[in-house]
């Protein structure tokens, strides 16, 4: 039986399409094994968002390399997409796929003859008007569930409407009959994953509400997690139905990109900072706990020192909980690779860190407030040192003694105190495999 292993460059969707494209390869006759166990075929799926997509790639396929010099090796993701001959002068890499392609790994195998002689299939990103239904199983305790693809926006840093293509999706039937499999299996939670999931129901004349409502139903799943949601698309009725549901958690990540109205303006996005403030105040005001995560982009052409301090002020005063902090690079075909007053790298690496201290600042602040409370936790199998972890509901990573009877388990829990990794001690209040555990 021929072997397959797989690594994945990017977001939560990308694992979502890797673990489907692994499933369907074991359909097709293959044994999926560990990245290091040295497999006959290495798939790996890349991402254009983060810097020096070129760079990991590389490094990745000479690991695959080491591993098993005579492997097939077949690139696939955003940045295959985007830059098809770009990879394929990567030595050792023989198929590169576009998101037209990918997930027919299978078919396009045979072609592969031998090294040296790299195989390019992609076609025109117009062309990729279809959806795959996709999910993880198995690489992690939660599952991805791909609910949405591709994005009508035209913010002007991303390239992911080129790498992805317009948005579209399932039916909120065909979707909840896939949730329906996931939780026929051990997994507790779901994780909502897309480019743009607040525009669910663009391609079906449906919406994201009524997909969070139907998904509500489904038995077999403790919770459902929304990834990423574009603030201008997170309504009030949603925010408002999150806060009444028995299984979507208290935790929201909104893309803000900037606390600048001037900069969100030229970064083409459809909201001003108003706007956000007020879904964090509407968010906080139901659900006082609740976890808001931030995605910022610093150093965008012709962001000002003050235009950075005005968004740094804006943060401070918000109550959000932890930022994702991007230092702005350039990207080939998109608009703002052509703005002027760029901004001297040495000082958009500045702002990040200066943010990046914010944000740890926000996050231990954020679970000092969580202290004396309880929570329920779902264990992950990720262990070091005697000890293991989970998350609340609410986001706050939890550190507990190594149990193997609770990995995958919700459990009660009081919060006690951070530890100084940054993780929160608990007092345990549940009951397991009969007996009390006790710290």
């Amino acid at each position: 039986m021929p072997t397959a292993a797989f690594y994945t460059l990017g977001c939560k969707l990308n694992f979502a399409e890797t673990s489907t494209i692994a499933r369907q390869l074991v359909q097709h006759g293959f044994e999926k094994i560990r990245f290091e166990e040295g497999a006959d075929v290495y798939v790996i799926n890349t991402c254009s968002v983060t810097d020096h997509a070129d760079r990991k790639c590389k490094r990745v396929v000479a690991e695959a390399l080491r591993k098993n010099p005579e492997a097939k090796v077949v690139v696939v993701g955003c940045y295959a997409q985007l830059k098809p001959e770009e990879i394929a002068k990567i030595p050792g890499v023989d198929l590169v796929l576009g998101a037209h392609e990918k997930f027919n790994i299978a078919e396009f195998l045979p072609s592969v003859k031998e090294k040296g002689n790299t195989i390019i299939s992609q076609r025109k990103i117009k062309e990729t008007n279809f959806f795959i239904p996709s999910y993880s199983i198995g690489d992690r305790t939660r599952t991805f569930l791909k609910v949405q693809d591709g994005c009508d926006y035209v913010c002007a840093f991303c390239t992911i409407p080129l790498a992805r293509g317009s948005s579209r999706n399932e039916s909120i039937e065909k979707t909840v009959k896939v949730a329906r499999e996931i939780a026929a299996t051990e997994v507790k939670e779901i994780v909502l994953s897309g480019v743009n999931i607040g525009d669910f129901g663009k391609s079906t004349g449906e919406t994201f509400f009524d997909l969070l409502k139907e998904l509500d139903e489904v038995e077999g799943i403790d919770r459902i997690r929304i990834s990423s949601i574009e603030p201008n698309l997170l309504t009030d009725e949603i925010i408002e139905w999150c806060a009444t549901s028995n299984k979507i958690v208290p935790h929201f990540h909104i893309p803000l990109q900037s606390g600048n109205d001037k900069i969100l303006k030229m970064m083409r996005r459809r909201y001003l900072k108003e706007v956000y403030a007020t879904r964090v105040d509407k968010i906080k005001s139901l659900m006082p706990q609740a976890c808001i995560g931030v995605d910022i982009i610093v150093g965008f052409p012709g962001e000002t020192e003050e235009d950075f301090l005005d968004t740094y002020q804006f943060l401070n005063e918000l109550d959000v909980s932890y930022f994702h902090v991007f230092t702005y690079s350039e990207r080939a075909k998109t608009t703002a690779i052509k703005m002027e007053d760029k901004v001297p790298m040495i000082e958009r690496k500045r702002r990040n860190e200066m943010l990046t201290i914010l944000s740890e600042k926000k996050r231990r602040y954020f679970y000092e407030q969580q202290i004396g409370k309880t929570f329920h936790v779902l264990f992950e199998s990720e262990h070091e040192k005697g000890s293991m972890f989970g998350f609340t509901e609410n986001y706050v990573k939890v550190r507990f003694p190594y149990d193997p009877a609770l990995i995958n388990e919700i459990q009660k829990v009081k919060l006690k105190e951070m530890n100084a990794d940054g993780s929160m001690e608990v007092i345990p209040v549940f009951e397991t495999a009969n007996k009390y555990i006790t710290v």
